[in-house]
């Protein structure tokens, strides 16, 4: 075949292949891998088993398409999913590194896998495994709290120094207590070994109960008072959600029908719309 022949069908084979890629797109494709500029680089979400979604697919384990942080469902208008709507260029870029039975000091792991992640938004909720020990006595001392959250904050910090992070306070597990105690389906859930430090005995009125109940709630206010500092600590990239995740109202039809203690969708969808508040993103 004449070279001039050659030359034009490899031409027209390369014109066919660039109408045939992304639909007659100019220029190439954004990377899922690199953030485009002026856009997100995605969101991670470091924590416990809340931010997993535990026990919102009605079974207990985590189900993390229900994540009031990174979910993709379409049952949660999670966080991932109002900053999708804003820029389409961060879809499938959600990570969730946390993980059920999580306290502080696991943070640092679940940061350094945030930064590899190279996401530019960043959730953490922790706590309620540091306080949901035993009993009183095995509760994470507050100042070894605070050290957990330092060291998983610096962690970021050092590997991904420009995302945002947004600290989330404690939920207020006492008043779940208070909603949930008098119903019979939750007192049998929570004889199974929940949260044993708060709603073991749920029905008794016993002094030495009640001053155990009043210990975790001013500890689990205490881990909140170290998060917000923290927060500080970090810096402008930080933002604490002033307790607002706390303040949430929980009632029984915002947990789970199986332990009476994880959110369920509902609840998960509450946690997202009052945390997208806080954050200030929605602004």
């Amino acid at each position: 075949m004449p070279r001039r022949w050659v030359t034009a069908v490899a031409c027209l084979l390369a014109l066919v292949a660039l109408a045939c890629e992304g639909g007659g797109e100019a220029g190439p494709r954004p990377s899922r891998g690199t953030p485009q500029p002026g856009g997100s680089g995605g969101i991670a979400a470091l924590g416990d088993s809340i931010s997993t979604g535990f026990g919102s697919c009605l079974v207990l384990t985590s189900c993390q398409r229900n994540s009031w942080s990174t979910g993709d469902g379409l049952r949660v208008d999670s966080l991932y999913r109002r900053l999708l709507d804003r820029d389409p260029a961060i879809r499938g870029r959600a990570y969730n590194h946390a993980r059920p039975g999580a306290r502080a000091a696991a943070l640092e792991e679940q940061a350094r896998a945030a930064a590899r992640d190279r996401v530019d938004h960043v959730t953490v909720l922790v706590g309620a495994n540091d306080a949901c020990r035993s009993d009183v006595e095995a509760m994470t001392p507050v100042t070894e709290f605070r050290a957990g959250v330092d060291r998983g904050l610096r962690a970021l910090r050092a590997g991904r120094p420009k995302a945002r992070v947004l600290v989330v306070s404690i939920p207020d597990l006492y008043r779940l207590w208070e909603v949930g105690h008098t119903d019979s389906r939750a007192v049998r859930a929570w004889r199974r070994g929940v949260c044993p430090a708060l709603l073991a005995d749920p029905t008794s009125t016993a002094p030495a109960d009640r001053a155990r109940r009043a210990a975790f709630r001013d500890r689990v206010a205490a881990y909140n008072a170290q998060l917000a500092a923290a927060c500080r600590a970090y810096g402008s990239r930080c933002r604490y959600d002033g307790g607002a995740v706390h303040r949430v109202r929980f009632t029984l039809d915002l947990v789970n029908a199986l332990d009476w203690f994880h959110p369920n969708a509902a609840g998960q969808d509450r946690l997202a719309e009052v945390a997208w508040r806080a954050s200030g993103l929605g602004t």
